[in-house]
């Protein structure tokens, strides 16, 4: 996390979030208010959070990585502004490190160029969109980060994310496959798109797919900004 989001958290009366989230941030709840709930409760923990705030509290709604980045902050502003909420409280979005950027960081310099981040989960968006999107970010030569690339129930859209690559690129081009990024139990896996399916997989893991100009070295994967050296 940034430093202004820890103090932002330590300031806190109230911090609200996924319960997996809260147990991210550890000794930062203590002597707080803390409410958490599981998954799909996202409007129903954005509009309590908005209702405290408007009784005066101070409250935190925590996202992992950057809450701007399929994280809480759309959500929450779209609820303040359809209540006319605006004035009643000051908001303010604490940038974080979402996992793109720290999982290329593990592994070298991977997004030294354009790149585009795609999520594979089709629970809020149609997988035929998600398609179209990876069509056009492998005919593009984008760097091609995937979140969400697999669960227990969802096993299929990574091979059909590969498949779709394999229409553009190499069988041979550079994929990083990071679990944990920049947490414990990180684990930075160097492999390619032919083979990278042979590696776990799950909902804490990022894939990196490269463009036609990356490489691996014996320590890091590149991607050249295209200075001379």
């Amino acid at each position: 996390m940034s430093l202004r989001a820890y103090n932002v958290i330590k300031q806190a009366e109230v911090i609200i979030g996924y319960k997996t989230y809260i147990d991210l941030i550890g000794d930062l709840t203590e002597g707080k208010e803390v409410i958490s709930s599981g998954m799909t409760r996202e409007v129903e923990r954005c509009q309590l959070a908005i209702e405290m705030a408007a009784a005066g509290r101070y409250v935190v709604m925590i996202s992992s990585g950057d809450p701007g980045i399929y994280g809480m902050a759309g959500i929450t502003l779209e609820l303040v502004e359809k209540q006319e909420m605006a004035d009643r409280f000051d908001v303010e979005i604490v940038p974080g490190i979402t996992s793109a950027n720290a999982a290329a960081a593990s592994l070298g310099a991977a997004l030294m160029h354009d790149f585009t981040v795609i999520s594979l989960s089709d629970l809020l968006t149609p997988w035929e969109l998600i398609e179209k999107r990876l069509e056009a970010a492998a005919a593009g030569d984008f760097v091609t980060i995937l979140y969400n690339p697999m669960s227990k129930k969802r096993t299929e859209q990574i091979k059909q994310a590969r498949e779709i690559f394999l229409k553009f690129r190499s069988p041979a081009t550079p994929v990083g496959i990071v679990r944990n990024a920049k947490r414990s139990g990180e684990d930075v896996t160097r492999t390619d798109l032919e083979h990278f399916l042979e590696n776990p997989i799950d909902m804490f893991t990022v894939v990196l797919i490269g463009n036609s100009q990356t490489y691996h070295t014996d320590n890091f994967m590149i991607t050249p900004r295209g200075y001379e050296v």
